[in-house]
């Protein structure tokens, strides 16, 4: 067919032509990018969240025997003063408590860990000439990794001892390290072993011997040295003394002395026990002990092969132990990874159907086949982009594939669309594709410029939740690469091919009723043979194919034909009634009218603010502090009566409970706050967690009301903290309220912040549940006090003293015993009986020679030394070289953070602070206003970056500020939808919703324009001069009746996409063509985390796209008429 006169304004896009001149060569392409998008969609290691690395230095010095203050003074001080020289470190933040030493180095976002590392060490060797020469060791310089804690935990139970069940945890331990995706396994719920030798202090002073004694016979005797080599005839032999010990009678037997032929040995004045250390935790499962091994992973693996894994490894081991041994994981990371991907797989599958659905009805079922295709296809190219670039299967990355949805099939949508209008007009299919691209090829590059642009910024989203956030912003901006290549080169070719003027007449019904019985029939094969899902997908094609014929071709001719050129025609004459006279001015006063209406409701009525969502329970903590200085026996003892309470209180939900572990010692710290970085485990702690099983099989059962019922029913004893916590989503960013409090004078310091934490719990805010402070004040302690000077007359020093209390309390280690490949510290220390005895411990002798004499003398500690009772406080926090002191609690369920803080720091500004005293509020509240800081700047970095992009495309000042207010228009949406649906405002989510909605509201205003321009071009063919008011109403009409069913597609794609995550619509696909198996229920916990994005882009888009229709064709007619009167146009 001839080119009509204004066809020929149209200029062809090459790329697309080029793809057409090589339809074969595309083809092959096709099938390429599905077979290894396919591949690479599952070689993807699978994980929950990104695997992000951050930028944190961690420097543990030990230093035993020394208080917090002298920690800090002489350790902490120092260090930190040459770690704060480097010009990368953003914050600094540091822990002293007894005898240790915690630096935490934070670098700016985007360093380099490997440098920071290097920097950090180069700043510790500088700092080494003020520190003590006594260290033990030098500095543990680190970095901090989220792959360092365990992704599950198999715990091993039955009625044996601990030591057995550790040797069948040794067998599981061996099995598993194996396994190359695993980077380590320890054994939990039991201590080390050591050779313990415990003195009885009368026997070895009736023998005038010291400790030294026995460190010195036990290292020479307990040893394998290399002698040389013999020469033997031709040959030379290594000569090896091997003289090791071989069982604890060896050590027994050790002669410690023979003088005046007196032989003593060892077990003459110590007991030599080979066992495992003094109890430092513990762990049960339901109540009973345990024992746990804890498996952490390789960074990149796939969490779901590696549960595999592990439970091949558990099986292969059972034939090795008893079948009474009962073998469970906890705390299993990859089923929590399993439901998320699979409930987002599954969100990406239904909202592919109700695309392709509404594209039926829109564009007849061949058409929005083309359309549809380019889903798969384009995530196909984005998954062997993202194999590339090394980045694993996360929520973070299949969101993006769900919010790209319905923005993948825009650009196919106005391709097809505009292909299938010139097919009607009578052209071939060849010239109607290349005359349809050619019109929309650059408006839809433009378009998907400005949604590329308005992601931009997120992806240098800095910061620890930047990190996190930034893999969205990333695969939206691949998945829409790969879109717009599917849309210019792959479905060109395809409608080259197949694209007719769809039609049942002339259609063979025999023919489809015979390939529909053909398939059933395969269908059924697959099936015999065991292959379900193919044989069903087969069966479910055939079924498609009958309904295309008597359903959807019927019922989709019939809504194009009537309702929507009926909607079109409405439109049209609505439209020019809209454009006469001065009714395009009262629509643009009502918008604003809209516009500040909507502002002033939210003043009114201003929605709850959040950090992140609140969701509802995985798991529930309850953490037990008792007294610091308070022993481990006692802390299990209580810990155990708050189980019963636990158990009872959760008795009626035990079907929905997987598990109750109790972790009293160790592993009882929050890992929900990065503060636990710089803590260590103590004695003091414990934490029972309630693990529930996943969303689909609770029931129903709302797991925060077993929260609030725990908070209930569990006695508060005096002198005792017992708080609660659940997990929470998104990375860990501290409490939810967290004061910090820093002053010169930490005594000072102690004083203002236990007033202030009064005068808090004073004004009564509700929400709070227990304010508790990151330092204890009455450590408990004991005090030696000693006269320097008699202690020199007596020929002894500082040194031998403290030595020689060391050794009797805490313990030396002074050699080795090996079993096998396995190392045991041989402990040297006071028989219990001795060491925890106060009067023993003043009355010992310390033994030394004279070094005058030669004579061996005795002297009792209390003859130059006094004890007395004390408390101190048990650390010494600073920030950025500030002694700092947090007060910190949970909000209550049912309470919103943003305004209990908001309450506390009104509270708090009637507080009188002395001179050099400040606070500030830390943790989640810190975050938050960082996070808005830079969402507000990204915004504005969106809005600048679109306006350039389109000003380049129209070369023009007054359009693009046009298509800009359809921006505007989409954020009066967005808050309108949040009053009257009574949402909560998430700063990050619904940030990011009102972001992402400038790139998607401006592409429909930019196509309605472009098509505006295109007509005024066409009618002037053969004018030589302007357009006339009634001839710009007509170019306007004409656009937006042409561009009305695209812009409402796309708005419903893009909606329909969004909806099943929005409403948590999960329905398991795999099951239900696999195993016949219907699993479909609503809600879950990423519709709790992504909802407020969707919501936020469904309100502002559905809103924008209404008024988008009505507004921008009234101001592009302001916009001629204000051109015409100032002379420009």
């Amino acid at each position: 067919m001839k080119k009509s006169r204004e066809d020929k304004v149209i200029n062809q896009f090459g790329l697309s032509n080029f793809s057409l001149r090589n339809r074969i060569t595309v083809v092959l392409i096709l099938f390429m990018l599905v077979v290894l998008g396919v591949s690479a969609y599952n070689n993807l290691p699978k994980e929950s969240y990104p695997e992000v690395e951050q930028s944190t230095v961690l420097v543990g010095t030990p230093y035993p025997g020394n208080s917090p203050t002298d920690i800090e003074n002489l350790i902490t001080r120092p260090i930190e003063k040459e770690i704060n020289t480097i010009s990368e470190v953003k914050e600094i933040r540091s822990t002293s408590i007894q005898g240790y030493s915690t630096i935490v180095a934070e670098f700016d976002s985007g360093t380099d860990i490997e440098y920071a590392k290097s920097k950090v060490k180069d700043a510790v060797e500088k700092a080494q000439v003020n520190l003590p020469q006594d260290l033990p060791r030098e500095s543990d310089i680190y970095e901090i990794s989220f792959s360092d804690f365990p992704v599950m935990s198999v715990t091993l139970s039955g009625s044996y001892s601990i030591e057995t069940l550790e040797t069948y945890g040794e067998i599981l331990k061996d099995e598993l390290e194996i396994i190359n995706d695993i980077s380590k396994v320890e054994i939990g719920g039991v201590e080390e072993k050591e050779v313990a030798i415990k003195v009885n202090p009368f026997e070895l002073e009736a023998r005038n011997l010291s400790f030294t004694d026995i460190e010195n016979a036990i290292k020479y005797e307990n040893i394998s040295v290399s002698g040389g080599n013999l020469l033997e005839k031709d040959m030379r032999r290594s000569v090896r003394l091997i003289g090791e010990f071989k069982s604890t009678d060896d050590i027994k037997n050790i002669i410690i002395s023979n003088k005046n032929n007196k032989i003593v040995f060892l077990k003459d004045v110590a007991n030599v026990h080979f066992g495992y250390k003094e109890i430092e935790s513990y762990t049960r499962l339901s109540g009973k002990p345990v024992i746990s091994v804890d498996i952490s992973k390789r960074s990149g693996t796939n969490l779901l092969l590696l549960n595999d894994k592990v439970n091949l490894a558990i099986d292969n081991i059972k034939n090795q132990i008893p079948n009474d041994i009962n073998i469970i994981i906890v705390n299993n990371q990859s089923q929590n990874t399993k439901e998320q991907v699979s409930t987002l797989e599954n969100s990406i599958f239904s909202g592919v159907i109700l695309v392709v659905l509404v594209l039926m009805f829109f564009l007849g079922v061949r058409n929005a086949l083309f359309v549809g295709l380019s889903i798969p296809l384009s995530m196909c190219l984005s998954f062997i982009i993202l194999q590339l670039f090394g980045i694993t299967v996360n929520m973070m990355i299949l969101f993006s594939l769900v919010i790209s949805l319905g923005l993948l099939v825009d650009n196919g949508i106005v391709v097809t669309e505009n292909i299938y209008r010139f097919l009607e007009k009578g052209y071939s299919r060849i010239e109607a594709t290349k005359l349809g691209i050619g019109e929309i090829a650059y408006p839809i590059i433009t378009s998907t410029a400005t949604t590329l642009a308005v992601f931009v910024p997120l992806a240098f989203w800095p910061g620890l939740t930047g990190k996190f956030m930034s893999f969205l912003p990333i695969g939206i901006i691949v998945t829409l690469l790969s879109s717009l290549f599917v849309a210019l080169v792959i479905n060109p070719v395809m409608i080259s091919y197949l694209m007719r003027i769809e039609d049942n007449r002339g259609k063979d019904f025999r023919k489809y009723i015979q390939n529909s019985i053909l398939l059933i029939v395969l269908g059924i094969l697959f099936i015999i043979f065991k292959l379900f899902w193919v044989g069903n997908v087969l069966i479910f094609i055939s079924l498609f194919i009958l309904s295309n014929y008597f359903i959807f071709v019927p019922l989709s001719k019939k809504f194009r034909e009537k309702y929507l050129k009926a909607l079109e025609n409405k439109y049209s004459k609505f439209l020019n009634y809209l454009l006469l006279g001065r009714k395009p001015y009262y629509v643009i006063i009502f918008s604003v009218f809209l516009l500040f209406g909507t502002f002033q409701l939210l003043q009114l009525y201003p929605p709850k603010v959040l950090f992140f969502p609140e969701n509802r329970p995985n798991y529930i903590n309850v953490f037990i502090e008792l007294p610091v200085g308070t022993d481990i026996d006692e802390t299990n003892r209580f810990t155990k009566v708050i189980e019963e309470e636990v158990n009872k209180s959760v008795s009626s939900y035990k079907s929905i409970i997987e598990s109750i572990v109790t972790y009293v010692g160790k592993r009882t710290l929050n890992v929900n706050d990065p503060a636990v970085l710089s803590m260590r485990d103590t004695p003091n702690r414990a934490r029972i967690n309630i693990n529930f099983y996943e969303f689909e099989k609770r029931n129903g059962i709302n797991t925060t009301d077993i929260l609030e019922k725990l908070r209930d029913d569990i006695d508060q004893y005096p002198g005792v903290s017992i708080t609660f916590g659940k997990d929470r989503k998104g990375p860990p960013v501290g409490g939810e309220i967290s004061i910090e409090i820093s002053g010169p004078e930490f005594e000072e310091l102690i004083s203002q912040v236990e007033n202030i934490r009064r005068y808090i719990n004073e004004s009564n805010i509700p929400g709070i549940e227990k304010l508790g402070l990151d330092l204890s004040t009455r450590k408990p302690e004991l005090l030696i006090d000693f006269d320097r000077d008699r202690l020199r007359r007596y020929g002894l020093s500082t040194g031998m003293l403290a030595n020689e209390l060391r050794t009797s309390l805490f313990g030396k280690e002074i050699s080795k015993y090996k079993i096998g490949e396995d190392d045991y510290k041989i402990q040297l220390r006071l028989d219990d009986e001795y060491r925890y005895d106060v009067n023993a411990l003043l009355n010992k002798n310390i033994t030394f020679r004279n070094q005058y004499n030669g004579i061996t003398y005795q002297v009792p500690i209390s003859s130059f030394a006094s004890m007395k009772m004390s408390n101190t406080f048990s650390s010494v926090k600073r920030k950025n070289l500030d002694k700092v002191i947090t007060i910190s609690s949970n909000v209550i369920s049912g309470y919103n953070p943003t305004e209990v803080n908001s309450k506390i720091d009104l509270v708090l500004k009637n507080y009188p602070l002395p001179s050099g005293y400040s606070y500030r509020f830390g943790g989640e509240q810190k975050e938050q206003e960082e996070e808005m800081a830079f969402l507000s700047n990204a915004f504005m970095i969106a809005l600048f970056l679109v306006f350039i992009i389109i000003v380049a495309q129209f070369n023009k000042i007054i359009t693009p500020l046009i298509i800009m207010s359809s921006i505007i228009l989409s954020t009066i949406g967005v808050f309108l939808g949040l009053l009257i649906f009574n949402m909560d405002f998430v700063v990050v989510m619904t940030m990011i919703g009102v972001i992402s909605l400038i790139g998607i509201v401006v592409n429909n205003a930019i196509v309605l324009i472009d098509f505006i321009e295109l007509n005024r071009k066409r009618k002037l063919i053969g004018k030589k001069v302007d357009l006339s008011l009634s001839e710009i109403n007509e170019c306007i009409s004409e656009a937006g009746r042409t561009r009305l069913r695209p812009v409402i597609l796309t708005a419903l794609t893009t909606i329909l996409g969004l909806m099943p995550l929005a409403i948590g619509m999960n329905f398991d696909f795999v099951s239900f063509f696999k195993f016949y198996e219907i699993n479909f229920y609503l809600g879950g916990d990423n519709m709790v985390f992504f909802g407020p994005i969707a919501w936020a882009i469904i309100f502002g888009l559905s809103f924008a796209t209404f008024l988008t229709l009505l507004v921008i064709p009234s101001m592009y007619l302001i916009q001629v008429k204000l051109n015409r009167y100032l002379g420009l146009s």
